[in-house]
């Protein structure tokens, strides 16, 4: 991973998980993960956030938020998409209220299987967009927005 320009800040939401994979996300919170250490901050604010990473499937309740909440962060963006009803729908694929996965709602950059996905595969996810992010802020600063 090379140097990052600037402390990302991630926003994490459960779209509609078990939370199997949201306590997989808290772990990497912890002094045993710690995945601050790559200067990333965990924020609660849209506004503020570069980093989407969503766990769970999308329904019919969480499908305009996702959007809503994804319109509102800043260009540059990445969305991590975490677990494997993120990805695709998982177990739930079939059932009734389940749309499928964020990529049904959203762009997503960066897929991190699993289930639940483990701290290290969510690590090197970040990992990943924070590649894409620097890749995505240099495109910009050569278009000269």
């Amino acid at each position: 991973m090379n140097k990052v320009s600037k402390s990302p800040w991630l926003l994490h939401y459960d779209a509609s998980s078990c939370n199997g994979c949201d306590i997989e996300v808290l772990d990497c919170l912890t002094p045993k993960y710690d995945i601050e250490r790559f200067g990333i901050i965990n924020t609660g604010d849209p506004f503020q956030a570069d980093i989407l990473l969503i766990t769970g499937g999308v329904n019919s309740q969480t499908e305009s938020v996702v959007k809503q909440i994804y319109s509102q962060m800043p260009e540059p963006k990445v969305v991590v998409a975490v677990g494997i009803c993120a990805c695709t729908g998982g177990v739930f694929k079939e059932c009734y209220n389940i749309k499928g996965g964020i990529d049904t709602v959203i762009p997503v950059d960066v897929y991190v299987p699993g289930c639940a996905a483990r701290p290290e595969s969510i690590i090197d996810g970040v990992v990943k967009a924070l590649e894409i992010l620097d890749a995505k802020q240099a495109a910009m600063a050569k278009d000269g927005r």
